[in-house]
């Protein structure tokens, strides 16, 4: 029987200069226990982050934070802050919307430019692509910061720029180790549209046509989260290797010994 997904486990803090944090506590297993919460972690990058904003991170008694931006991503936005004794692993993933050329027009493209780039679905079809690119090529960057979590980087925080897609696949592919149910994996991916966790589209210029609304229904795919494509993730999954539990024994080299590990740490 499927347990109840849990809106709200529990209260996230309001932080000024970090985006989309969330505890994944709380979340259902198919064998009826639930992730620990306080272990795993999730946001968008913390190189805006407030003087109070580090001091609550701080407190969360961190091990690791997984950052998955790529140079580009360093260069626009900045390193994060330093938290003390705190382990910071850089693993580069490709951003859905890789390219400095996209994203210059993204940033400064005028609205026949973004419906030639974007329109007629042209962005969501390039979001799922990537979402079964990352899961198909990116099988050693996920096994590695799986062993790293059944070995010792927990308490650990997951993120990217948005904290929504790089880190978003990361944190499922995790949970997928951990036996959580896709519902509740699908859950708390969406958690990402909230209006206090959304990137703030950047855009090049202030004037009012530069924000329209349909430049900004052009942009949407690119900054919402949306249930295909996770869905698209999971279906490559049982493409490519017939299933979850193959995928994590041949696709990530994951030993049953691992996983058993994994599970021990960060499930109640």
């Amino acid at each position: 029987m499927t347990q109840p997904i849990p809106q709200s486990p529990h209260e996230e803090p309001a932080l000024t200069g970090v985006r989309n944090f969330r505890d994944v506590g709380g979340l259902p297993t198919t064998d009826g226990r639930r992730v620990k919460s306080g272990l795993l972690f999730r946001s968008g990058h913390l190189a805006h982050a407030t003087e109070s904003d580090a001091e609550f991170l701080g407190s969360l008694g961190l091990h690791t934070v997984f950052d998955f931006r790529n140079g580009a991503d360093h260069a626009l936005e900045g390193p994060d802050v330093e938290l003390p004794g705190v382990l910071n692993v850089n693993i580069p993933l490709s951003d859905p919307a890789d390219g400095s050329e996209f994203w210059k027009m993204v940033r400064n493209g005028e609205l026949a430019d973004l419906r030639e780039l974007l329109g007629e679905g042209r962005a969501a079809d390039r979001m799922s692509r990537s979402y079964r690119a990352m899961i198909r090529t990116r099988t050693a960057e996920h096994s590695r910061v799986v062993h790293a979590l059944a070995e010792h980087s927990v308490p650990a925080l997951m993120h990217c720029a948005a904290g929504k897609d790089r880190a978003g696949l990361s944190i499922a592919v995790t949970l997928l180790a951990l036996g959580v149910e896709r519902e509740a994996i699908l859950a708390d991916y969406l958690e990402s549209n909230a209006p206090h966790n959304r990137y703030r589209v950047r855009r090049g210029s202030d004037a009012p046509e530069a924000r329209a609304p349909e430049v900004m229904e052009l942009l949407a795919p690119l900054f919402d989260a949306r249930a295909p494509y996770l869905t698209t993730a999971f279906d490559t999954i049982d493409e490519e290797w017939g299933g979850v539990e193959r995928y994590l024994a041949e696709g990530l080299g994951l030993m049953p010994e691992t996983l058993a590990s994994l599970r021990e740490r960060l499930l109640d």
